[in-house]
């Protein structure tokens, strides 16, 4: 095992599962700053950081034209696919609900990668499956007996969000780059910081104003979300093996609805703990059959 990814891997762990909290914090309803306003701040902000640190210490800049392509692409899929939704949807749903529904990433990639190289369906697939959709069942219970249209179709968009998120970083996993971390983040950031601008404008999302929490939750995001965290991320995948790495899918829910709970009061209810348990349960066998052997091998 290499002591930097891993180190890298911890740093995943504790702060993405935080990011949840301070998305929720800085866009609730109320907060007074619109999300792809927030999320275009935040990202622009960063990867404008992360070029400066990468220039000083005398990296690489200047992708290759394929380098360029790869990073810009899985960049939009990350942040605006994948952030961007999640950005949007905790304006109304709890912090730890979007962290679980993120969590099923691992579920979405498995399914990917199976239609990309042709596997064959297993019955550990099929269960796993079985279990993660049980999960979301039971933490989305309420809003499908009462067909609450609202709660599903943030239900879906979150799960459209998973999707994007573990397709990025999927990419980012095939298509190694020799890029510096730091530059690489930098691009990817930039590239989600461009397409917010576009959302933002589509949406025509008013002037912001901002309340000393949302500063707090803003700055937070930039520093430990962006260039800490999401460093640590690309690190992790370039020096770990990526079925090590996927295992934040476990750790970030379970430190979301904790944090929730405590700081915003956010409801666990027997529902919310079993469904919790089924999805972590799927992610499990999925992330045993895939990557089992390997790791075992490491």
């Amino acid at each position: 095992m290499n002591l930097k990814g891993l180190l890298s891997l911890f740093v995943v762990y504790i702060v993405w599962g935080s990011t949840y909290l301070a998305i929720r914090i800085g866009v609730k309803e109320g907060s007074g700053v619109p999300p792809f306003t927030f999320a275009m701040i935040r990202l622009l902000v960063a990867s404008g950081i992360l070029f400066l640190m990468a220039f000083l210490m005398k990296k690489r800049i200047r992708p290759t034209k394929k380098e360029l392509i790869i990073l810009l692409f899985s960049g939009v899929l990350l942040w605006n696919g994948g952030n961007g939704i999640v950005m949007w949807a905790e304006q109304k749903v709890d912090s730890g609900y979007a962290a679980l529904m993120m969590g099923t990433m691992t579920i979405w990639v498995s399914l990917i990668e199976r239609l990309l190289d042709r596997k064959r369906i297993t019955l550990t697939l099929v269960m796993s499956l079985i279990s993660g959709f049980i999960g979301i069942a039971l933490l989305n219970l309420k809003a499908l007996i009462k067909l609450d249209v609202e709660s599903i179709v943030y239900l879906i968009f979150l799960l459209l969000a998973a999707i994007s998120w573990g397709s990025g970083t999927l990419i980012q996993g095939r298509k190694k780059s020799n890029l510096n971390p730091l530059v690489s983040s930098a691009y990817q950031q930039l590239a989600g910081g461009i397409g917010f601008v576009v959302m933002k404008l589509i949406f025509n999302e008013p002037t912001p104003y901002f309340s000393f929490e949302t500063a707090l939750a803003l700055i937070y995001l930039i520093i430990f979300g962006s260039v800490i965290a999401f460093t640590a991320f690309v690190v992790a995948l370039k020096t770990l093996p990526s079925g090590i790495v996927m295992t934040y899918a476990y750790v970030n829910p379970v430190i979301a609805l904790l944090l929730g709970w405590i700081v915003l009061d956010e409801k666990i209810t027997f529902l919310t703990i079993s469904g919790t348990i089924l999805i972590l349960l799927g992610v499990t066998g999925i992330f045993k059959e895939r990557y089992g052997k390997k790791a075992g091998n490491v």
